[in-house]
């Protein structure tokens, strides 16, 4: 069968809702985007011999005699939530730079928070990269705290003057930045402290001998220059010197802070996320 040419996203929220609309259209483009060489496969034996029943919207395939739907084996299965909801629901999502609540989620598509709350939660999780691929080339690191600002605290959990981030959690940044081949990505890592051994392991983990690593002025990332060409910016000089700095990191903190609440930062390893441009 001759491969369709995958289908496009909408760009706008109005053209998402008007072309998701269509029970049909829906369809055919998750077709598009989960079997894009046209040949549809059974998700349990991934046999290509099945027939499409019309009047259900499921295929049944001949080989194990069970019937699948397009969300088997997808974050949407097990849901009786609409296709179009779903897909208006991965729209404002992925376009929405600063986060989204589940309560502007159910206002937007018209459903109660809890279902929203549910959509949040299976989309970020279908967001998530989860690889382990290996960072080279040009790659900023960087550093974050995320908590409650001191004047917000109770006294007895305040620190003093100077110290600001000791009862935070440090958030620990990789950026590979975009080439012609790919879009820059981003992998985050909770930190315990923000001690020289524990920085530089990350670092040594994901970014590839010999490629470029830019940082701030952090004594913790002295040492990096046995393995890479690090080049360091000293924040009270400048923020940039030519291709030298962290700023698409800084970006992405900003976006991140903005969305980031307690239940993200616990001590666990993030996966991989793509950089919002």
């Amino acid at each position: 069968m001759k491969a369709k040419k995958a289908a496009q996203f909408p760009k706008t929220l109005h053209a998402a809702i008007r072309y998701f609309a269509d029970e049909d259209q829906a369809l055919e483009f998750m077709k598009s985007i989960r079997w894009p060489d046209g040949v549809v496969r059974c998700p349990r034996c991934h046999h290509k011999d099945v027939s499409f029943i019309s009047t259900r919207k499921v295929w049944k395939c001949k080989h194990d005699k069970k019937q699948f739907s397009i969300k088997v084996g997808t974050v949407m299965e097990d849901s009786p939530i609409s296709l179009d909801k779903w897909l208006c629901a991965f729209w404002l999502i992925a376009n929405a730079k600063n986060g989204i609540s589940s309560y502007e989620l159910h206002r937007s598509l018209g459903v109660t928070q809890k279902t929203a709350w549910f959509l949040l939660h299976r989309i970020r999780l279908s967001m998530q990269d989860g690889s382990f691929v290996t960072f080279k080339g040009r790659v900023e690191a960087d550093e974050t705290y995320i908590g409650a600002k001191a004047r917000y605290m109770h006294k007895d959990r305040r620190t003093g003057v100077g110290h600001a981030g000791l009862k935070k959690t440090p958030i620990q940044g990789l950026l590979e930045r975009t080439t012609e081949e790919k879009l820059s990505r981003v992998r985050l890592k909770v930190l315990r402290t923000n001690r020289k051994t524990e920085i530089q392991e990350t670092v040594r983990q994901i970014v590839e001998k010999g490629s470029a690593v830019y940082t701030d002025s952090l004594r913790s990332y002295d040492g990096l220059s046995d393995a890479y060409v690090h080049q360091v910016i000293d924040h009270l000089e400048s923020y940039a010197q030519g291709h030298v700095h962290t700023n698409g990191l800084e970006n992405f903190w900003s976006l991140f802070q903005a969305d980031a609440s307690w239940h993200v930062c616990k001590r666990r390893a993030f996966s991989s996320v793509p950089v919002l441009r």
